[in-house]
């Protein structure tokens, strides 16, 4: 398609190591397109000429969803233009359609390398070596150098989490500007905390499973004894009630049970035997 040293076509075979291996050093921007679509070909120059303005700063793969189908529905892709980012092995944006080049600069610029990565660095750093009140200072001093950087905010809430400060990282993430909670990092940790609190406070799951017999609409009680599924590692249990919950009402808080079963395929994994049997039953109750 290009003899850019950054923008290569996806295949069948290299997908795996050209977008998952590479979003390990750096973002990989992979365009979901077809040359029957018109506004896939018109967005394509343009996010070629981004590869040349950031000079290697991210890897720009496409994906011919004619050829690749099967990877397109992998990854949710139901429409095209669409143009998913990768980073450590992760979808950690989505823009469908064709956005104004100022939106994909903005997502860009979240996820390369900035100066302020130093103090990021740093913060790491003292945290490895057991110096949490220095990790806990440096991380909040990078905040405020670099508000809009969703890594920040997600490894100081992952550091109070180790220390047991459960409420007090759902307070710092849910108090993030709207724009940072949608980042997928983030998202997920908002919904795992939210899963953790419920738990602690739930009944015994026998008398949720009394509440839900008595009443299958108690969606409180379904979401409940999701938690407490998942705080014990049974994801199949836990997806079964979220299921449910989409199917039963969408705006059950702020459609946890949607946001639920796509935190739970992205913690496990596309190819996980659960995420396979539950995401075909997650489309169907979405139509």
């Amino acid at each position: 398609m290009t003899d850019s040293r950054f923008v290569m076509d996806a295949t069948r075979e290299n997908f795996s190591q050209l977008v998952l291996g590479n979003s390990e050093k750096g973002p990989v921007m992979v365009h979901f397109w077809t040359p029957k679509a018109g506004p896939c070909m018109l967005l394509m120059p343009r996010l070629v000429k981004l590869t040349a303005e950031y000079n290697g700063k991210f890897l720009l793969v496409m994906v011919n969803t004619d050829e690749l189908g099967h990877i397109a529905r992998q990854y949710g892709v139901t429409s095209v233009p669409t143009v998913k980012f990768f980073r450590h092995g992760q979808v950690v944006h989505t823009i469908h359609g064709a956005d104004p080049d100022a939106e994909f600069r903005k997502v860009l610029d979240r996820f390369i390398a900035r100066d302020n990565d130093a103090i990021h660095v740093r913060a790491l750093t003292s945290r490895q070596h057991g110096d949490e009140h220095a990790a806990r200072m440096l991380l909040v001093e990078a905040a405020l150098a670099d508000p809009d950087n969703p890594r920040i905010p997600a490894d100081l809430a992952k550091l109070l989490m180790s220390g047991g400060e459960l409420q007090q990282a759902h307070d710092l993430l849910t108090a993030l500007s709207p724009t940072l909670r949608e980042d997928a990092e983030i998202s997920r940790l908002i919904t795992h905390l939210d899963f953790i609190l419920t738990a602690h406070v739930a009944p015994p799951p026998a008398d949720l499973v009394q509440r839900i017999a008595q009443d299958a609409n108690d969606l409180e009680a379904r979401y409940q004894l999701a938690a407490q599924c998942l705080v014990a590692d049974d994801m199949g249990h836990a997806m079964v009630e979220l299921l449910e919950i989409v199917r039963r009402d969408r705006s059950f808080r702020q459609d946890i049970g949607r946001r639920g079963l796509v935190s739970l395929f992205d913690l496990l994994g596309a190819a996980h035997p659960l995420t396979t049997q539950y995401r075909p039953l997650l489309v169907n109750a979405l139509h």
